[in-house]
Formats: structure tokens, sequence, C-alpha cells
């Protein structure tokens, strides 16, 4: 890998790692839904930008919408709210954590999900080992209940 792509690779880490942190900050002072709004309001606007700057504008398909709204809701909208709703009851860091197992589940939903994905003894081990590495980087004493459980779920 270039010097350039290793460069594009820590600023998205930068960039992907820091909106929990974020989140963190914001929902002590901010309703969860309220912070995920500018925060998808904000992309929503430099998105617009940059196609105007491309020359590009939305297409305006009904039906393309309606798929547009779909995806935003479930990519988007519902997972960001639980996110900064679970970081009023638990750490930035785990918040993370616990959501870099999202790649882990969805090899396992796209078996149910697709004709084409189906689980393999590979795949099978690698969401062993992924929920292993996860229950490594958590340690035992971060999923403790008490009243967190909500927010790590």
């Amino acid at each position: 890998m270039s010097a350039r792509n290793w460069g594009l690779l820590l600023l998205l880490a930068l960039l992907w790692g820091s909106s929990f942190f974020f989140y963190k900050v914001l929902v002590a002072e901010l309703p969860p839904v309220t912070v995920v709004l500018g925060r998808l309001g904000l992309a929503a606007v430099a998105m617009h930008l940059w196609l105007a700057a491309q020359g590009q504008s939305m297409p305006m398909s009904g039906k393309l919408w309606r798929r547009f709204t779909l995806l935003g809701l479930l990519n988007c909208s519902f997972p960001f709210v639980m996110i900064a709703w679970a970081e009023l009851h638990i750490s930035s860091g785990l918040a993370s954590i616990l959501n870099a197992t999202t790649p882990i589940f969805m090899v396992a939903v796209a078996h149910w999900g697709t004709d084409d994905e189906k689980l393999s003894t590979g795949k099978a081990i690698g969401i062993a080992l992924g929920v292993l590495g996860v229950i490594v980087l958590v340690g035992p004493g971060a999923l403790s209940g008490g009243g967190a459980i909500w927010g790590e779920l």
C-alpha cells in the first residue's frame, strides 16, 4: 500500500472512531435524536454540495427515493440513534468496540438473507474468532450488567 493510501486509511479511522467520542460529548447536552439529526443533516448538505460541485444532482424518481428512505432509516438513522442513546449508559470506547461486531453479525445475517452468501466452515470459524476477539478487547469486567446492559445491547 502506498503512503497516500495509508494516510487515507488513518484519516478514515480518525474520522470514524472520533464519532463515538463526539457522540459521548454531545449526548451529555442534547438528546440522541437531535445529535443524529445534526450529523445526518450536515452529511446531507455536504453530499449535495459535492454533487453540485461535480455538476450533478440527486435523482428525483419516487421509487428510488423510497429505497433511499428505507436504506437511510436502516443503515444510518436507526443505528446512529441507538449508538448515541447507548452512550448515555456506556463509555464511547466500549460503544466503538461493540459496534465492531456489525460485520461479524452481517456474515450470519447474509446466510439467511441472501442466496449466494451461505455460511461455510471458514465463515463460521471467522464469526467465532471475531466474537472471541471482541470479548478479549472488551474484557471480562466491561459487560457487567449492572444497569448498563441495555446500552451494551
